[in-house]
């Protein structure tokens, strides 16, 4: 037999027009019940268990649920039901508006074309206080001027089934405020679509911080005590065993130098007084001399031992692997660009901790190659043939050293220059190469350049904003202010492919949540 209190919110909501599909905004209180809207209506639902009552609905109705903010994704994450498309209201603001710090009644006024400046604060008067100003009601979430209620915004919202319902309609009105925003982007279809992949790898990212990543908690340990030493070591014998490592570097120097290792400007200064002048000690950079450089090979091999014994300790061990799994925060969007990111080495855990991660029993890890991504996303967005017609290649700087007459590594050096700005040095002859060979796509990153210059916005291909800075200290200063313009510009060319890369990739990573 049919529930009849399910049964009796299904027909309601489809007697108002509502079919399998379509939009419905949320909000929910465990103990308290949910609240439900829709263009032209609204339902408060009093149940104390009101988990139940949810998935029954996004089982009947698979709708785009749409929400505030990631407190509801919590919730919807805890509740198991498998929720396929979502709408999280803050998540799209960062994308209109840029940046990621922000708030629910920063989007409100940001919609309203009301100041951020003049947002209210939570007063002294509690919730079921009386009005303080005539026509001004604690129980309408909006003020007279306009913006939230503080109080509503502080947790007043999930008080009664009422203010959820009331609050799911604001849910509601933000979102179809946000369509129209987004309508006004270069390319509104894929804008949307941004915003609605966008809002999904916001979901994921709750589900991730609640699953956690599984790891073999003794192999680990034994990972860590061979840079580390043994777990029962005290403080002195902790110290002995990093002048160890130490000394293992600097036994290399002639003559020998108290040289701090963690520090890059050192480390830089040290290799040159040794003979190797090198712009830089990037990873990347020294594996390239490992084989030929004692010293390199070396500093190489502390700085691995050194990242573990001091980041990735006992210490992170006990913070962050319980029960077996490895758990951090995870963000959908850490900055400007919008890349996805996440804590306690989950983002970029060292490769000798990497052994440690190991699959549940019945299960597969999977590895997915990033390798050369930002370029091939250059050429997508870019649509540039002869640089598309490189991507065909597993190894894409080996057709465009071909094409431009040079080693790969000029190649690959002149190609990650032009995206990070780098237009000087080794690879500058091979950028004009590029520049003749690849003039869309140099054109392309040139004129995100010259925009970041002058200090206007950039847009990604999916709609983003990404938000140029203005330096009041240079004003009568020119020679600052031109480096402060060529700062931005180089930002600007960069953060277009990466905020790119960073939608596709949420658009693959969300794909893999609903295959898996």
């Amino acid at each position: 037999m049919a529930d009849p209190i399910w049964a009796s919110w299904s027909s309601a909501l489809r007697a108002h027009g509502v079919e399998r599909g379509d939009s419905i905004a949320l909000a929910i209180a465990p103990g308290v019940g949910l609240g439900l809207a829709v263009k032209d209506g609204q339902w408060p639902i009093g149940e104390p268990e009101p988990m139940a009552l949810f998935r029954k609905l996004d089982e009947e109705f698979a709708p785009r649920w749409i929400w505030w903010d990631r407190d509801t994704a919590y919730v919807v994450a805890d509740s198991e039901a498998e929720v396929d498309r979502c709408w999280d209201v803050l998540t799209v603001h960062r994308l209109l508006c840029g940046g990621w710090r922000t708030s629910i009644p920063e989007c409100w006024a940001w919609l309203h074309d009301l100041s951020v400046e003049s947002l209210p604060k939570m007063g002294q008067l509690g919730l079921l206080d009386a009005p303080t100003d005539e026509g001004d009601e604690p129980e309408d979430p909006e003020q007279p001027d306009g913006h939230l209620r503080p109080e509503w915004v502080a947790g007043g919202w999930d008080v009664s089934p009422e203010r959820l319902a009331q609050w799911a309609t604001l849910a509601f009105t933000a979102h179809e405020l946000q369509l129209t925003h987004l309508a006004k982007r270069a390319y509104p279809a894929r804008a949307i679509s941004t915003a609605r992949s966008e809002s999904a790898a916001e979901l994921l990212c709750t589900e991730l911080e609640g699953y956690g990543l599984p790891i073999d908690e003794s192999t680990a340990t034994s990972i860590i005590a061979s840079a580390a030493g043994d777990r029962t070591h005290n403080r002195v014998e902790e110290d002995a065993e990093r002048a160890r490592r130490d000394e293992e570097v600097l036994r290399h120097l002639e003559p020998r130098q108290d040289v701090n290792r963690r520090n890059p400007n050192e480390v830089k200064a040290m290799l040159r007084r040794t003979g190797l002048d090198l712009p830089d000690t990037r990873a990347w950079r020294l594996e390239e001399l490992r084989s030929s450089e004692p010293l390199i090979d070396a500093l190489l091999v502390w700085r691995k031992a050194e990242r573990i014994a001091t980041t990735y300790g006992y210490s992170w061990l006990d913070e962050h692997v319980r029960d077996g799994r490895l758990h951090g925060s995870w963000s959908s969007s850490d900055g400007a660009a919008g890349r996805m990111a996440a804590s306690a080495g989950l983002h970029n855990l060292p490769t000798p901790m990497r052994p440690a991660i190991a699959a549940d029993a019945g299960h597969l890890l999977i590895r997915a190659d990033l390798g050369q991504i930002e370029p091939r996303v250059l050429a997508a967005v870019s649509s540039d043939q002869a640089l598309i017609a490189a991507t065909q290649d597993d190894d894409l700087y080996q057709p465009i050293a071909q094409r431009l007459g040079v080693e790969r590594s000029v190649a690959k050096v002149a190609v990650l220059g032009a995206m990070y700005g780098a237009t000087t040095g080794e690879s500058a002859g091979a950028l004009r190469g590029l520049q003749k060979n690849y003039p869309v796509a140099m054109g392309l990153l040139e004129e995100a350049a010259e925009q970041g210059r002058l200090g206007n916005d950039i847009f990604t291909t999916g709609g983003r904003r990404i938000r140029m800075w203005v330096d009041p200290s240079v004003e009568g200063d020119i020679d600052k202010a031109r480096s402060v313009a060529a700062g931005r510009g180089r930002f600007a060319r960069n953060a277009l492919i990466q905020g790119a890369a960073a939608e596709f990739f949420k658009v693959w990573a969300i794909i893999v949540r609903r295959r898996a």
